[in-house]
């Protein structure tokens, strides 16, 4: 109550109080993060502060009186969502604002980053010079983020390695090259997945949203003597095995359009696995990557290697769109892939990517399953066939995932030792 001794308004008051205007712009940053104990709940109290049809009567305890925050505009920030309470959330306008690509990370280190660490440092332009092939490398192999935190630090800890070399007048300048990255930072702490270098049935490249940017995963599919069994590995989640069931599904009603013989899935267990089982994986959009997996096992066609391919699928064989197209264009084009087969529902989402995404890569849309099948398919006979249960190994990647598990990966990936999960969207 203002009676009581040193009372004073509310933090929104006291804001616009310091603001001097009735209609400042309030940011409340960090909303998923809100807790409520036994003082109440941030949450409620919010409902009617961001409710344009309530908080025109907004009253603080202190003042007592009615006050007009409908000209006031609030912008909240989140990490994600699903913390968000619903309420709250109806409230908003939410508004998904994707992670730098690696291009923008480069124009924010030239810009921005290096400058302020070599004055932080008190080294003077011309004393360190950064090369982009240097940035390039820090952005690529020591750092997976969303932003440029991890980016700066790094490029941080090569500023004090050149400062301290100045200090001991051990040199009068430095110009940083990818050989003095890693003679500073050490061996690269990531390692990107890049495209197969021939094409081997079973295997397939899928894309993966990640909340850290795209990324590519190769499926691997493997035949043996057995019972008609479906084994799953690699930590996939509930909707990645029902992905998976749908998969085998549709390419066994399509078994005689394939070639492949009815009596080939009766005695013969079916094991699929994602690379990089340390991360969690879930998410519907690697359903066409399976079905065509489990497709150029059976009939022992390979898989084009620079194919790479994302979308969800049905029963009736249609493919579904999918999300984070951006991400997985850039991860695409990253890795060496040359053609994309994406769902012909997205092909709207084709006018928000980089010119040079679009100048690179070859976006091939499909409709159906068995589009997508007539694109990434080797004609017939350029196969080794599967013979008495074994299929010839399939083709590793020329990098493989990180050890111990790589950036969170959307088809769900969960980086291991966080909180951070991703999703095949």
């Amino acid at each position: 109550r203002r009676t009581y001794i040193g009372s004073m308004p509310g933090r929104l008051i006291q804001e616009i109080r310091r603001a001097g205007s009735r209609n400042p712009v309030l940011m409340l940053d960090e909303i998923d993060k809100l807790g409520a104990d036994f003082r109440g709940d941030p949450a409620s109290a919010l409902l009617e502060v961001l409710d344009p049809r309530q908080n025109h009567a907004f009253v603080d305890h202190h003042l007592d009186v009615p006050f007009d925050l409908s000209q006031v505009i609030f912008i909240c920030t989140a990490n994600q969502m699903d913390t968000v309470p619903p309420a709250l959330r109806d409230r908003m306008e939410v508004i998904e604002i994707p992670g730098y690509t690696d291009r923008e990370k480069l124009e924010i280190a030239q810009r921005y980053l290096v400058q302020r660490q070599l004055e932080e440092h008190g080294l003077k332009r011309d004393q360190c010079r950064f090369e982009t092939a240097a940035l390039q490398q820090i952005i690529n192999d020591y750092t997976r983020e969303a932003g440029v935190r991890e980016l700066e630090r790094q490029i941080a800890a090569v500023c004090r390695a050149v400062a301290a070399q100045v200090a001991r007048e051990e040199i009068t300048h430095a110009t940083i090259t990818p050989a003095e990255v890693e003679k500073i930072l050490g061996p690269a702490k990531y390692i990107r997945e890049t495209r197969l270098s021939t094409g081997r049935p079973g295997v397939v490249t899928g894309l993966a949203w990640t909340p850290v940017g795209g990324d590519i995963l190769h499926i691997e599919a493997l035949r043996y003597a057995g019972k008609g069994n479906v084994l799953l590995t690699g930590q996939i989640g509930d909707v990645m095995k029902e992905s998976a069931q749908a998969a085998l599904s549709l390419v066994k009603s399509r078994a005689a359009e394939l070639g492949i013989p009815a009596e080939a899935f009766k005695d013969t267990d079916l094991h699929i696995h994602v690379p990089a089982g340390a991360v969690p994986k879930d998410g519907p959009s690697a359903g066409v990557a399976m079905a065509t997996a489990i497709a150029s096992l059976f009939s022992g066609r390979p898989v084009r290697p620079e194919v790479a391919m994302t979308g969800e699928i049905t029963l009736r064989g249609l493919v579904m769109p999918i999300g984070g197209l951006k991400e997985k264009a850039l991860a695409a084009l990253r890795a060496g892939i040359r053609t994309v087969l994406i769902p012909k529902l997205n092909e709207k989402d084709l006018a928000e990517l980089p010119a040079e995404v679009k100048d690179k890569l070859e976006f091939r849309t499909a409709a159906t399953v068995d589009d997508v099948l007539a694109l990434a398919l080797e004609p017939d006979g350029s196969g080794t066939p599967v013979k008495d249960g074994h299929p010839p190994e399939p083709e590793p990647a020329v990098n493989g995932p990180t050890p111990g598990g790589g950036p969170p990966l959307r088809n769900e990936v969960k980086q291991p030792g966080t909180n951070t999960t991703a999703l095949w969207t």
